[in-house]
């Protein structure tokens, strides 16, 4: 007996399974998250179904392509669950849907009493404005605004416009899209016009530039590559450039703001070709290194080249002196078409690891060789300057002033700092 119910259960089974199978799927609830403006039942009166509803294998589909078209709406998503364990005919629907930045207004009731009225932020509230802040010896003071606006062209998009004044005048546009998953973590287009003073020749360095940068990051290191057209006008030099690039980083830092035990290390390739001119092939390494000592003591190493395979035109040229190589002398004071250069640097914070800001100060020396194509690095002369900085950092900003006295030279006040997002 027990033998005939077991086989007739099994023989059932199939039929049964397959009777549930061909049955619709059929709406049973619908569930709406993330609105604060728009009502439920607005929501799914602009999603096109209802309870009763069936769900067929393109609803899903539909119902995120009807909401996005609304344009009420930055994000949605659409989930699908069941309603019950017991009969998996009845599904439920999960709208989630997301209006973007919103602001509370007070306005007057219908009794004359003040009532909170949720509003969505549009126009120029949905921008964010970034300062833009850098000093340095030899340049001046920067600054300006960049305002952005996020989402722009889908997800992990932004647009944004640099603008700023001072020793750095720029204005510019730029669209970044940054990917979750994909060959790509992030790409870049922009176009900006510069102007600056290059104080090796006290000559304005202005340009006009248009770009586009691809990146990928795997793990620590990050790999680039960049193309681009820019128009110089440098004192009586006026020409059209043409620049395609690659580079790598390797980067383990995990509070760049003070790092500790890493390494930073950078190597970059640059095709530039000219009008008039052989083309050049410019080369840029820069290595870093910090080791953690006593306490909160830290030794920073740099060594850094940066140079060409042949005579630069003085725009291009990369300077030695001042406080983004060599401290003591004056920025610019060193030109050639090839920079060597190398740091050492004992950082000791005064101020508790756990403060918002660290202050500490800090002894170094400098070390570095500019020398033209065709020269050799030991015939050149080295110059070299010793000193002390006083520096304050927190999060996104640092400010450091020095003072250093160069061999063969004099003492000089060197000073440098900014903003980084």
């Amino acid at each position: 007996m027990t033998a005939l119910v077991l086989a007739t259960w099994f023989a059932l089974t199939p039929v049964s399974q397959a009777a549930v199978a061909q049955q619709a799927e059929v709406i049973a609830e619908i569930l709406v998250h993330g609105n604060h403006i728009s009502t439920n039942e607005e929501v799914i009166a602009l999603s096109g179904i209802s309870i009763g509803g069936p769900v067929t294998p393109d609803t899903i589909t539909q119902v995120r392509a009807r909401l996005k078209a609304s344009g009420k709406f930055d994000q949605v998503d659409v989930l699908k669950r069941f309603a019950s364990i017991t009969d998996l005919t009845k599904i439920t629907l999960v709208l989630i849907v997301n209006e973007g930045p919103v602001r509370i207004d007070f306005e007057e009731g219908p009794e004359g009493e003040e009532v909170a009225v949720i509003k969505r932020r549009r126009g120029f509230q949905n921008l964010m404005w970034l300062p833009i802040l850098d000093a340095e010896d030899g340049y001046g003071l920067t600054y300006g605004v960049m305002i952005s606006r996020a989402n722009i062209v889908g997800e992990r998009s932004r647009l944004s416009f640099p603008l700023s004044w001072g020793g750095t005048k720029r204005a510019g546009v730029e669209l970044e899209k940054n990917f979750a998953t994909g060959p790509l973590t992030r790409v870049t287009i922009g176009a900006a016009m510069q102007r600056r003073t290059n104080p090796a020749y006290e000559e304005e360095d202005d340009r006009r530039r248009v770009w586009g940068r691809a990146e990928r990051a795997i793990g620590l290191v990050r790999l680039g590559a960049t193309a681009g057209w820019q128009r110089v006008s440098f004192g009586p030099i006026e020409e059209d450039l043409k620049t395609i690039g690659a580079d790598v980083a390797v980067d383990t830092r995990l509070d760049p703001a003070y790092p500790r035990n890493a390494v930073l290390a950078t190597a970059s390739w640059e095709r530039v070709g000219f009008e008039d001119r052989d083309v050049l092939h410019r080369t840029r390494l820069d290595g870093r290194g910090y080791l953690g000592l006593i306490k909160q003591t830290v030794l920073a190493v740099r060594v850094m080249r940066e140079g060409a395979n042949g005579p630069q035109p003085a725009y291009l040229k990369p300077l030695l002196g001042g406080w983004s190589n060599l401290r003591g002398f004056e920025a610019g004071a060193f030109i050639g078409d090839i920079v060597v250069a190398g740091s050492a640097e004992l950082f000791v914070p005064l101020t508790s690891p756990l403060s918002v800001g660290r202050l500490g100060i800090s002894a170094f020396m400098d070390t570095g060789v500019a020398y033209d194509h065709g020269q050799r690095l030991k015939d050149r002369t080295r110059h070299t300057g010793v000193g002390g900085s006083v520096w304050f950092s927190a999060t996104v900003f640092r400010l450091s002033l020095s003072v250093a006295h160069g061999r063969g030279g004099r003492t000089r006040v060197n000073f440098g700092g900014g903003l980084t997002f």
